[in-house]
């Protein structure tokens, strides 16, 4: 019974997958490990259910009529594992959790490293890309995502907070080119821009009125990393726009300066966003408690 369960997962991922490489790296498994399997699978069944060619596979008919209802199977499974499951106290199983690079590195992995300090029984997998993943096609449990949400049909969200930016500059840039009291001073300062390919992004303000005011402060340097413009900042170089959490730790030390204090920070929602599901895992629940409760602490320049 285990072979023929551990045979149809594997058929099931590579026909999601589109190739058994794919399906491989979602298993934790080797290419040939897949293979093999769903070689067994089709010598039990007595056909073909992939019709593989040098360049691509697709399911045969029998395979696509076999994948259909392996789904409604695996689904019935799902459904009753979770459902038991929901009522566990302690968070067990693989936690897939795909957060933004410097969001992700900075306030949601601490969380969730301490979490599985806590749960012995639970494993933490987290990937860090600025890429917005299908999570029930890539097969995450849960996201952190800071953006406005799309289209979130067949996801659940949960706003965490607001990622506030503020405009900071080290002490002896501020002594050598004065403090700007307002925005339209910024024109005349250097900043330290987000930007590649040569194109900056401007600095966002709200207008006060439901809208955003967009600045664009003369810049001769340009990072794709928010970590590399702080430090640029924190060696005089120029004006910053970062995140509050970003720079907390910096100001708290004098390194940096908040200014334009009386300027309204434009901010980013931040969402905890995971696939529907009537009965919620436990390892998910308690990985969105956690990040309720502590990713508002984080957010803070005050912290």
């Amino acid at each position: 019974m285990t072979d023929r369960l551990s045979g149809v997962l594997s058929f099931v991922q590579a026909a999601e997958a589109g190739s058994f490489a794919l399906a491989a790296q979602r298993m934790g498994l080797s290419r040939s490990a897949i293979g093999k399997s769903i070689a067994r699978l089709e010598e039990r069944l007595g056909t073909r259910l992939f019709q593989r060619t040098t360049r691509r596979q697709s399911l045969t008919d029998d395979g696509q009529a076999f994948y259909e209802r392996c789904v409604r199977a695996l689904a019935e499974l799902e459904a009753a594992e979770a459902e038991l499951d929901s009522g566990r106290r302690a968070p067990t199983g693989r936690l897939r959790v795909s957060a933004s690079v410097m969001f992700g590195r900075h306030c949601a992995a601490p969380l969730l490293w301490e979490l599985a300090r806590q749960h012995p029984g639970l494993e933490v997998e987290l990937s860090f890309t600025d890429r917005v993943v299908d999570l029930i096609e890539d097969g995450y449990d849960l996201a952190v995502r800071v953006a406005p949400l799309a289209d979130q049909a067949g996801l659940t969200a949960r706003r965490l907070g607001v990622q506030e930016m503020v405009v900071c500059a080290a002490p002896a840039y501020l002594a050598r080119h004065g403090r700007p009291t307002s925005l339209e001073e910024l024109e005349g300062h250097e900043a330290i821009a987000y930007g590649r390919n040569g194109i900056s992004k401007p600095w966002r303000f709200p207008d006060g009125q439901g809208g955003e005011k967009l600045v664009s402060v003369p810049s001769r340097l340009r990072f794709d990393d928010g970590e590399t413009i702080a430090d640029a900042a924190v060696q005089g170089v120029g004006l910053a726009w970062l995140p509050c959490w970003l720079v907390a730790e910096r100001v708290r030390g004098g390194q940096l300066v908040i200014v334009l204090e009386q300027e309204r920070r434009y901010g980013n929602e931040i969402y905890a966003v995971w696939p529907q599901n009537k009965h919620l895992p436990s390892k998910v629940r308690a990985a969105i408690d956690v990040l309720v409760a502590r990713i508002p602490e984080r957010l803070s320049s005050d912290r």
